[in-house]
């Protein structure tokens, strides 16, 4: 059955709220000012089903400040176990910062008060993460992510890989729960195709393994917790190689990488030239592979000639890649103008479409699939019907003014422009 031309969430409050094992979750959260005491929830959630938009909400003791379009937090990465990865950078006084590194002796200056927490959704708590280095903190917000540990319990780990171009080495750097602390792992950089800057987007747990994506050429992946890991590299399929700095910035809009029905999916729309806008969905048969299987495929000329494109009363625009739906891997999200909906590939249909609603949505700069994340929810979550709102996309003001972003500087996604802009001036500093 084709959707309705604009379907809209239900606000009748008799309405039960309709509930999903896996969320869209909006990648800036509300913060809540001035409200709750020390007994507070840290976090709190605002479940919906898809194609509507959840929301997380976080107290002042995680972002103390009022957000702004240069200071906010940023949803880095979500792991089925409940874990919310968020980096709180704020304001700060313009301070001087001495870097003393084997050989390299440094100073720059600092005006932001970079933060980084895991958030556990099932107990509403908070933790803050230390600084892995002195006087220094995470280098790449791309480059980090947040895995659950093996055998269950509450055990996690957050790991940050720093490569290094031009060298065979780089370094794993790792905090576990149980420990308490961050330790450097050196790791092989293997180098089996052609030597070029990583150029990291998002950071993904799979299989007991994390997996650092680079949407021009390829991923990463290694197990933070083996004590000697091992680093390899999966290229995507060789016709989808992009140029360095080729749509850096924006490739979020066009390709998107994650799990779906238990394998790694590669969702890709980028086309140049007169090849036909189209949808190419690959997978990767088992976490062990390097070649990419092409799964489903359809052009969007063949979708908006059906009628139930026809029926969203959407134009016959190419849309923004959203993301791949986590049980169906025919199933893809995608966002156009203020509607976020779901074509099943296979079939050439539209199945899902609703309006959605962001905090603090880019106004200078166009949807991209970074601030949104597919979030496969615990049973503690998902279950708990005060996570749950039927009005969670109704309109509202804006908490903050929107992040004003500008082409190719995602290189540290939700980072403050103060704190990218002093990063990029500081040796040592500066993210690969």
């Amino acid at each position: 059955m084709a959707p309705p031309p604009s379907s809209s969430p239900s606000t009748d409050p008799a309405a039960p709220p309709p509930k999903s094992s896996w969320v869209i979750l909006g990648s800036i959260p509300r913060v809540v000012q001035g409200g709750g005491g020390d007994e507070a929830a840290d976090l709190s959630l605002a479940l919906a089903a898809p194609p509507r938009v959840s929301r997380l909400t976080v107290s002042e003791r995680v972002f103390p400040d009022r957000p702004t379009t240069k200071n906010f937090p940023f949803v880095l990465a979500a792991d089925p176990s409940g874990l919310l990865l968020l980096s709180a950078i704020l304001a700060a006084p313009l301070t001087r910062v001495d870097i003393d590194r084997p050989g390299n002796e440094s100073h720059g200056w600092r005006n932001s008060d970079p933060r980084y927490f895991v958030l556990d959704a099932t107990t509403g708590s908070a933790f803050r993460l230390p600084d892995p280095r002195p006087q220094e903190t995470i280098q790449h917000q791309a480059l980090v992510g947040v895995i659950a540990g093996p055998g269950g319990g509450r055990r996690y780990m957050v790991a940050e890989l720093e490569p290094c171009f031009g060298s065979d080495k780089a370094t794993l750097r790792c905090f576990a729960s149980d420990v308490g602390e961050w330790v450097a792992k050196s790791v092989h950089y293997p180098h089996p195709l052609p030597r070029r800057p990583l150029s990291p987007i998002c950071t993904l747990a799979h299989h007991g393994r994390l997996w650092w994506v680079d949407y021009s050429w390829v991923i990463i992946t290694a197990n933070p917790f083996a004590d000697d890991p091992v680093l390899r590299f999966v290229p995507f399929p060789r016709h989808c190689f992009l140029e360095y700095r080729e749509q850096r910035g924006v490739l979020d809009m066009f390709r998107y990488v994650g799990v779906s029905s238990g394998k790694l999916r590669f969702v890709d729309t980028y086309r140049s030239g007169p090849v036909p806008n189209k949808v190419t969905v690959w997978t990767l048969p088992d976490a062990d592979a390097t070649k990419w299987t092409l799964e489903h495929e359809v052009t969007f000329a063949d979708l908006w000639a059906d009628d139930s494109y026809k029926a969203t009363g959407l134009p016959k625009k190419v849309p923004v890649l959203a993301l791949i739906h986590p049980h169906n891997p025919a199933v893809v999200y995608f966002f156009l103008k203020d509607h976020l909906f779901a074509v099943d590939v296979r079939a050439r249909k539209v199945v899902e479409c609703d309006r959605y609603h962001l905090v603090a949505p880019p106004r200078n700069y166009p949807m991209a699939n970074r601030f949104i994340r597919a979030w496969e929810l615990p049973h503690a979550v998902s279950s708990g019907p005060e996570n749950w709102s039927t009005d969670v996309n109704s309109s509202e003001p804006t908490e903050a003014e929107p992040y004003r972003q500008l082409p190719g500087d995602y290189d540290l996604v939700g980072m403050s422009v103060m704190a990218a802009s002093e990063l990029r001036s500081v040796v040592g500093f500066a993210p690969v």
